[in-house]
């Protein structure tokens, strides 16, 4: 450099300064000492724009010079930047902006990446935000806030007139822990009441859907966002147990908006009015979402870079960081390149045995090389000790490939008494199907099998053969039964699909077996028939007497249950078709019911009212869906609103209807018709029943649905509400037709709660969900 200026003497001292000052690297300070700053680090020090990279106060695994002094130590840092003529600080935690070090670093002339403690008002102050987002009208709950503990009664009063779940806030910093989420009464009370005890709180609507974080840098004057992520806020698996800092998160996470879309609606705005306001927000700005039924809502401001969302987001960044931070320095960020690389990345954090309360830090399995390559696929970025200590990310083309490689590195380092969730991604499935094929099946494949097939079946029919394809069963006339005038045999066959998989994984093989009988039971009822004799069809890789005997067991217990005979079946051990420890279960089953007692009646017609009888669960349809959504959540799991779990809710044997609707069969004419809810859900089941001239109205929400299918609903946020009801049976697994002036006289016949869920109207046979 010192040769170009001799060279060079005609130049003025100014030119030659900004020649020299373009040419070599930036000085740069990282305050703070966690993994979010770990990342910053690392980001920084990648830079071809960084010269010294301090960190204060780091640690042992961050790259460049630590330096010993706090976070929150604002006039140690604003002398030591000084001293070290540091050309730019980038400020990680809250406590430092709250205690206005960008202010004083500002005004000593430094350059800092970060709000003022003004601006930064937006995350230490809740009621400010509060504030802010009811005078810029962004989609928000319903809220109030409190200054002071003499306000205690008025938000109790507050909170039952609202008369609906809140969530209970501090309105200060509580490094992402000051939220509590009371799931009753008492507890809610109990929370406010606390609360009061470290200052102001603010009271919210409880919101339910999936939450993500949209994160932008910010100059002032234009917003530029980053992908979207999704933290995992709370302790435990299936999103449970008490709020964190955080156990991992993930970006880009399946939203459906564009994160341009969002920073228009949410972050813009609030640019704008702290530009107003003369306080203008330079730095990152992080708004959490939650996408809720009625479209996104905001849940809070940040004011910085998350934790854990700096980890996965800054080894996407595919544009340089120190030059982002100076755009947004100068105002300039509306002409800065903000690139993403493709591809995911998933962080796992390991959080000490007694996280969140404090205790004794972590000792890493295999410390000697923690930090593992990028190249490798892979980053470990350094904690606190004692709380959140480290942060394993996995970067890959795919979010499946970053969470093998994270769980990998997971399995290589954590120490036995490590806290970590295995289950960090989890909604990610569900959230990015648009269709059950997405999952592996394709319903309108099958349909298209089934009328092709249709005219070679056919072509063996006799007259004796009563029905066609698409009934639930094959009726035969079988008139030389004597006891009956004109009896008809009604056969069904079927499988119990996917649900075997999970069977297998929790040991629970006489689930299987019941729900093949039960199965095959309602679907010759739904014709009136009685279930005369069964016939299994057993298969897998290997046989082992004792899975085999379970099975077996199951179906002796269904067919008991059933008044049915178990007449026989096959055992079938095929190797190399079946995976190991992977099995099949079909059967059929035979009933019988006089000819003009047969279902559906051919009286049906508008006006006719539906009611529906409640599943035991999924039955034995839409596993496929069910195990793409839950495939990252471990089976003892028990997220809200689950109120068992995971496994147990799943795995629920498939309901018999014959108990329930014997009564009401006895009284020819009362029942018209019966739909059996399988595969296609009340979408494609319903119609089975009808005449061509009409169609089956269903009204939402006029049954109970059950918790394990209000949270299908949450996770597979991405598939529409029509393919939902086609692909699982969302709580009803039986529907009687009957006439309007009737429905009393059949619901008290029913000896279980039943509910009014649509009624007949003119059509074309298909289901309207209004």
């Amino acid at each position: 450099m010192s040769e170009d200026v001799e060279t060079a003497p005609d130049r003025d001292r100014s030119e030659l300064e900004q020649v020299a000052e373009t040419t070599r690297g930036a000085d740069v300070l990282i305050v703070g000492g966690g993994a979010r700053e770990h990342a910053l680090a690392w980001a920084a020090h990648r830079s071809p724009r960084c010269g010294e990279l301090y960190t204060a106060p780091g640690n042992d695994d961050m790259p460049g010079t630590r330096v010993d002094i706090a976070a929150d130590d604002v006039a140690a840092l604003t002398e030591f930047a000084v001293a070290n003529a540091i050309d730019l600080v980038i400020v990680g935690p809250e406590i430092a902006l709250a205690a206005g070090l960008v202010d004083s670093l500002t005004a000593a002339g430094v350059t800092a990446f970060g709000p003022t403690r003004d601006a930064a008002q937006l995350e230490w102050d809740k009621a400010f935000t509060r504030q802010i987002a009811s005078e810029l009208g962004l989609p928000s709950p319903a809220y109030a806030a409190f200054a002071t503990s003499d306000e205690i009664d008025d938000a109790i009063a507050w909170w039952r007139a609202l008369g609906r779940r809140i969530v209970v806030k501090q309105v200060g910093l509580a490094s992402g822990k000051g939220v509590a989420v009371p799931l009753d009464d008492e507890s809610c009370e109990a929370a406010i009441r606390s609360f009061f005890v470290s200052g102001g709180v603010v009271l919210e609507e409880r919101l339910t859907g999936p939450e993500c974080s949209l994160l932008a840098f910010c100059d002032g004057m234009t917003a530029r966002p980053m992908p979207f992520a999704q933290d995992h806020k709370r302790l435990g698996e299936g999103d449970t147990g008490p709020n964190t800092g955080g156990m991992g998160a993930y970006a880009p996470a399946p939203v459906p908006y564009d994160p341009d879309e969002l920073t228009a609606m949410f972050i813009q705005p609030v640019v704008d009015q702290m530009q107003l306001r003369g306080t203008p927000f330079v730095g990152v700005l992080y708004a959490g979402l939650m996408l809720t039924a009625d479209g996104p809502k905001l849940l809070e401001f940040n004011c910085r870079f998350g934790d854990p969302e700096a980890q996965v987001l800054l080894p996407l960044l595919g544009s340089d960081l120190i030059t982002i931070a100076e755009a947004c320095c100068a105002g300039t960020l509306a002409d800065a390149e903000v690139a993403i690389r493709p591809g995911a990345a998933l962080g796992v954090v390991l959080a000490a045995p007694n996280y969140p309360a404090p205790g004794a830090p972590l000792t890493p399995a295999n410390p000697a090389d923690i930090l593992i390559s990028e190249s490798e696929g892979t980053l470990v970025f350094r904690g606190n000790p004692g709380g959140r200590e480290y942060t394993v990310v996995g970067l890959a083309p795919s979010l499946a490939e970053a969470r093998t490689a994270a769980y990998e590195v997971v399995a290589q380092i954590a120490a036995p008494e490590a806290k970590y969730r295995r289950d960090i991604g989890w909604r990610a499935n569900g959230a990015a199907l648009s269709s059950y094929a997405a999952a592996g099946v394709d319903i309108d494949e099958g349909t298209r099998a089934v009328a092709q097939l249709k005219a070679g079946v056919e072509s063996t029919h006799t007259p004796s053969v009563l029905g066609g394809i698409g009934a639930f069963g094959g009726t035969f006339d079988l008139s030389q039964i004597v006891t009956m005038d004109k009896p008809v045999l009604v056969a069904s066959t079927d499988g119990v699909g996917t649900k075997v998989e999970l069977a297998a994984r929790a040991g629970r093989y006489d689930v299987p077996g019941q729900d093949i009988v039960n199965h095959c039971i309602n679907d010759v009822l739904v014709q009136g028939a009685r279930p005369l004799f069964f016939l299994d069809y057993f298969a897998s890789s290997a046989i082992k007497a004792e899975q085999v005997a379970a099975v077996v067991n199951g179906m002796s217990m269904a067919c008991t249950a059933g008044g049915c005979v178990l007449l026989g079946g096959e055992t079938a051990e095929m190797p190399g078709v079946y995976m190991p420890g992977a099995f099949d279960v079909a059967g059929t089953l035979v009933g019988v019911v006089e000819r003009d007692r047969l279902l559906p009646l051919d009286t049906i017609a508008p006006g006719d009212v539906l009611v529906g009888l409640l599943s035991s669960g999924p039955h034995t349809n839409g596993y496929s869906l069910i195990r793409k959504l839950f495939d990252w959540l471990p089976l003892d799991a028990q997220p809200a609103p689950l109120d068992r779990p995971l496994g147990d809710a799943l795995l629920q044997p498939h309901r018999s209807y014959l108990d329930a609707l014997a009564r009401p069969l006895v009284d020819h004419g009362l029942i018209k018709g019966l739909a059996h809810i399988t595969g296609g859900g009340l979408i494609d089941n319903v119609p089975r029943v009808l005449p061509a001239n009409c169609d089956a109205s269903i009204t939402l929400g006029s049954w109970p649905v059950p918790p394990l299918f209000q949270l299908i609903e949450e996770v597979a946020s991405g598939l529409p509400q029509e393919e939902l009801y086609r692909t699982v049976n969302m709580g009803i697994g039986m529907v009687v037709v009957v006439a309007e002036h009737r429905v009393a006289e059949l619901r008290d016949s029913i000896n279980e709660p039943t509910w009014i869920i649509g009624s007949i109207v003119a059509g074309t046979k298909r289901v309207q969900l209004v």
